[in-house]
């Protein structure tokens, strides 16, 4: 999982926020991202999955920079990320685009299609309208847009054409890493497929890497190398797409995966059910965080933090169970 060029790595990764809890109370603090490590390597896709709540959109937002780390290490491209200077972030920001969830609420509805996509090079480049005007088209045809689209408006599109627009804007710049926040759960299922290969497309083309957020398992099957499970702002299990899928180790991944329908038997994995909710964030269990749900728990996860261990497959789950042999 190592043996790459690697463009991102986080090592002990911290997010926290402090939340008023009403007058004369102490403030809480709520542990978003708990000593979270990881790396997303050139042409390569990290899939982060995981229950509402567990982190995942904390995580793109340190990583595009629209917040800093409370704490830890983020390199990006030669960048350190948590002590950059304000310029250095605007420079490295460019190199880091994203596609968000919803195309119909993430492009202006007053502006032209090709407004739209060239807003970036307006922005951060010093190019002549004729010029922006051939990039943009350019980039029109690589994601599949016709010609005649560059006058039209958003509204005037499927909900797939308008993901195309999105990902044409998030590509102006020519980023090293692209985040996709779930960027086809809004789609219908029939147009989700190809949005996925256009991205798969671009990425062997542009040579991407992607930080995919998604809590769809079916789509994270379907185009991550690496998948990183986490819940409550911690990481359960990381490694390779296809052991995790495979041979998931970790209860709560185990939990997941039976919890997506699949068509063929030999793909669906055996039925656990969880306890319960997932806990508040502001009042996070001791011990394992997922020590409340989980069927194979015992003292010891009830008060001590596992540690995230590698196996000896290569992937590395934070689990007593599974080093005590009882998972």
């Amino acid at each position: 999982m190592n043996a790459k060029t690697e463009l991102l790595e986080a090592r002990d990764l911290t997010r926290f926020y402090e939340v008023s809890q009403g007058p004369f109370k102490p403030h809480a603090v709520v542990k978003a991202l708990d000593g979270v490590t990881f790396s997303v390597a050139t042409g390569k896709t990290l899939a982060v999955v995981g229950e509402s709540g567990c982190g995942k959109s904390t995580l793109a937002r340190q990583v595009t920079m629209i917040e800093r780390p409370t704490s830890g290490q983020l390199q990006f491209d030669g960048f350190d990320l948590v002590k950059a200077s304000n310029q250095q972030l605007k420079e490295a920001r460019q190199r880091v685009q994203m596609v968000f969830q919803n195309p119909y609420g993430s492009l202006n509805p007053r502006k032209k299609v090709g407004s739209i996509i060239g807003e970036p090079l307006v922005i951060n480049t010093a190019l002549s309208k004729s010029e922006r005007e051939e990039q943009v088209r350019s980039m029109m045809g690589l994601v599949g847009l016709r010609p005649e689209y560059y006058g039209r408006y958003p509204h005037m599109f499927s909900g797939g054409q308008r993901q195309r627009i999105a990902i044409a804007r998030a590509l102006m710049l020519r980023p090293k890493l692209v985040v996709a926040d779930e960027p086809v759960s809004a789609l219908d299922v029939s147009v989700q497929a190809q949005v996925l290969n256009l991205l798969m497309d671009l990425q062997h083309e542009l040579n991407l890497a992607y930080l995919l957020i998604s809590h769809d398992l079916s789509v994270v099957r379907h185009i991550a190398d690496d998948v990183m499970v986490m819940y409550l702002g911690k990481v359960a299990e990381y490694g390779e797409s296809e052991q995790v899928f495979r041979n998931p180790r970790h209860p709560y991944t185990r939990a997941l995966l039976a919890s997506t329908p699949h068509l063929k038997p030999q793909n669906r994995q055996e039925h656990i059910v969880l306890k319960g909710e997932i806990p508040s964030p502001l009042a996070p269990p001791a011990g394992c965080v997922f020590h409340t749900r989980c069927p194979y728990a015992n003292e010891r996860c009830r008060t001590e933090v596992p540690q995230l261990r590698k196996l000896d497959d290569g992937r590395q789950t934070a689990c007593h169970g599974i080093e005590e042999g009882r998972v």
